[in-house]
């Protein structure tokens, strides 16, 4: 049915310019976040990383003081939530707290980020895919061929209702959890030298030179855990939904990364972790696996960690899908981003998008001969996530300066003292961040990639800023809906004041 209002504002019907409301429930929102997380990726992956690369043995520790400090970013961010309900997350937070152009700035940093961290994950399946393939077939294909079958089952998935994923990786999630748990269970039970030690939560294993390289290490193992919001418009109640999902999701990737990275020093011991982990990489937990558990526990591990990455693309995808539908739906982006699927409710324009740009970068990668894992997985993943930080220094922030303009509604705790916190931590990690990007990328200090891959971010930004302004003096119908959310489909300029966005 055609609007029969007088606004001068162009748009669809409030219909296309809808998410399903009600398919999400805690548990589902959960696993959209513990799948970005990506757990047994992460166990595998980052933490022998950590471990073989960088040399130091306080990442236990590491994941719990991280934790501490999402904890503390999550009690302004699940209190502005209550106020905020719109699936653009940090931009409409930013764009409540620091003025529309802050938010469009934020927004164009949030597609950068999240698609990096998403295509990224193409350049890894074909290696999470090769043991298994090697098992069942006696060989692999081309990676290319890998990623594009996975390709084209999350394309699919985005189109569909967003419960049908959220069930999806419900089933690959738990799966992941129980092996990574009876992997812990087999490292726990055989500890070197017939002795359990508690060596690797001392701080003096943590900080030691290094230390900004591992607690960046350990922030981008949380990534995902700020996505409960994106999903709040299709939460059954997401004035409970977004608060215990984020709580939920920080307590449970906390303790299971403490305690996977803790079990592995035990089984190799804290003395040998570093040699071993630098010698066989993301083989360690597997061939760990295979000493304790027996040859079958490491073909279920094998296939867990191709679910792994495939759950984490699932998820990535629909967030960054739902990004561009806030866009669209408030005239940031093109209107197409903004509507969704009559039948399914998915932001149909969005993911097909997504989906084009998985495409175009598996295919510049192939034919060009480049190297999927280290320069499309590993440095896309952590540029991508540090993105990511920057958006959740940048929102803590917002919500301090929202509070602080909004007055009441909530104590001086989640209002200020626990955002202020934050703030500085997170802070005092992105300085971190950027004095070790060479060693996180695993490039020489004068290597151009440590500064050009994190400047991607400001440029952005700056980017984002002037196409606000820009709507500002041109259409300022369009200003006007800018961190709106669904009422951005019913807002007429005049009266965007009232719902509190500022300039």
């Amino acid at each position: 049915m055609p609007p029969t209002s007088t606004s001068t504002v162009d748009r669809p019907s409030n219909v296309s310019e809808a998410l399903a409301r009600g398919r999400l429930g805690i548990p589902s929102v959960i696993f959209f976040v513990l799948s970005a997380a990506a757990p047994l990726t992460v166990v595998a992956g980052v933490v022998t990383t950590g471990y073989g690369v960088i040399g130091v043995t306080g990442i236990p520790l590491a994941f719990l003081l991280v934790a501490a400090v999402l904890a503390l970013f999550s009690v302004g961010y699940v209190a502005m939530s209550r106020r905020v309900e719109n699936a653009g997350a940090f931009y409409a937070y930013i764009s409540r707290g620091l003025g529309r152009p802050a938010g469009v700035g934020a927004a164009w940093v949030a597609l950068v980020a999240y698609n990096a961290l998403q295509v990224g994950l193409y350049g890894t399946i074909g290696v999470a895919a090769e043991p298994v393939l090697d098992r069942i077939f006696g060989g692999h294909p081309h990676w290319a061929v890998v990623a594009l079958v996975a390709w084209a089952l999350v394309g699919l998935l985005g189109l569909l209702r967003v419960d049908i994923n959220g069930m999806v990786l419900a089933a690959l999630l738990v799966a992941e959890i129980v092996v990574i748990l009876v992997f812990d269970l087999g490292q726990l039970g055989n500890p070197a030298g017939d002795q359990v030690s508690f060596a690797t939560f001392s701080p003096d294993n943590l900080f030691v030179p290094g230390v900004g390289a591992v607690l960046v290490l350990a922030i981008l193992g949380f990534v995902g855990f700020e996505s409960a919001v994106v999903f709040s418009e299709e939460s059954k109640d997401p004035k409970r939904t977004v608060p215990i999902a984020t709580y939920l999701s920080v307590v449970i990737i906390a303790g299971l990364y403490a305690l996977s990275s803790w079990t592995m020093t035990v089984a190799v011991g804290p003395d040998q972790i570093v040699a071993e982990a630098g010698e066989q990489s993301v083989g360690l937990i597997f061939n760990l696996a295979a000493a304790h558990l027996g040859d079958t526990a490491v073909t279920i591990g094998q296939v867990l960690f191709l679910t792994s990455v495939l759950a984490a693309m699932i998820s990535f995808h629909n967030t960054t899908a739902r990004y561009a539908f806030a866009l669209g739906r408030e005239r940031v982006l093109p209107a197409a981003f903004g509507q969704t699927s009559a039948r399914s409710g998915a932001p149909r324009a969005a993911s097909l998008a997504q989906s084009v740009l998985g495409l175009a970068v598996i295919l510049l990668y192939a034919l060009n001969g480049w190297d999927p894992v280290v320069q499309l997985f590993f440095w896309g993943g952590t540029t991508g996530g540090f993105g990511v930080l920057l958006l959740i220094a940048t929102t803590s922030v917002a919500v301090i300066v929202y509070f602080a303009r909004s007055g009441g509604g909530e104590n001086l705790w989640r209002r200020a003292v626990a955002p202020g916190l934050a703030t500085i931590a997170l802070f005092v990690i992105i300085w971190l961040a950027v004095s070790n990007f060479a060693n996180l990328l695993g490039v020489a200090p004068d290597s151009t990639l440590r500064w050009a891959l994190p400047a991607v971010y400001p440029v952005a930004a700056l980017l984002g800023i002037g196409w606000a302004l820009v709507l500002r003096g041109n259409r300022p119908d369009t200003y006007a809906r800018i961190g709106l959310g669904a009422a951005s489909a019913a807002v007429r300029p005049e009266t965007s004041a009232t719902v509190g966005v500022t300039r």
